[in-house]
């Protein structure tokens, strides 16, 4: 995450006591961000061996599953892990949708998006980057957790890719290069929210074929 979110009427301080405001109130008393982000990333790698196991050619992914993938993640580190926020959200002047819709949202999603494109069955790549950017750009927008979101929906990517017999995206996040693809990236998500998926298409189409060459 590039930038920290702004809340808005959040009734309670969310910040852990003596972070400076730059850490979420958490279960372990973490108050240093760079230890915090590595908390958070060994446990996603934990949660992500799981799910190998869980998750077959034929997981139909729903909004509960997500609820449950979120909370086996952050379930050890904040006691909303799991659940939907319950609080507006903005960064950048951008305001994603009230909390109090999020339920909704979710269900839509599910009922139309997922029941649609998961599981997730192999086609030409082109067809499954435009799967994975219409699920990635829509569960972006509706933005359910208070964090970890772009996190999660790029798991839930690598696992529409693997049901499709691809690889994992490489999202070129690190090394050369990757300033101006998560710039991209960032670009292409907002124009998702707009419901132009073509960018975001684009980008997932590169990040399966460097996938694809790095296992040449």
């Amino acid at each position: 995450m590039l930038l920290r979110y702004t809340t808005i009427g959040n009734p309670e301080l969310e910040y852990e006591p003596g972070s400076n405001r730059r850490v979420l109130r958490n279960l372990l008393g973490v108050k240093r961000k760079h230890e915090m982000d590595q908390v958070e990333y060994e446990a996603l790698l934990r949660a992500q061996r799981a799910y190998l196991e869980r998750v077959t050619p034929e997981t139909q992914f729903t909004a509960q599953m997500l609820c449950q993938m979120h909370r086996d993640w952050l379930g050890e580190i904040y006691e909303w892990a799991g659940r939907y926020r319950n609080v507006d959200m903005e960064k950048e002047g951008f305001r994603w949708p009230p909390a109090t819709r999020v339920p909704e949202h979710m269900e839509r999603f599910e009922s139309t998006l997922l029941r649609v494109y998961t599981p997730c069955r192999p086609a030409p790549i082109h067809e499954i980057a435009l799967r994975i950017a219409i699920i990635h750009a829509e569960l972006l927008f509706i933005h359910p957790f208070r964090e970890g979101n772009g996190r999660l929906s790029r798991w839930l990517a690598d696992l529409m890719a693997m049901q499709a017999n691809y690889p994992p995206p490489d999202y070129g996040f690190t090394g050369k290069g990757s300033k101006a693809r998560r710039s991209a990236y960032l670009q292409a998500v907002i124009r998702g929210y707009l419901q132009d998926y073509e960018p975001l298409t684009v980008f997932f189409l590169e990040a399966l074929r460097r996938s694809l060459r790095d296992m040449e």
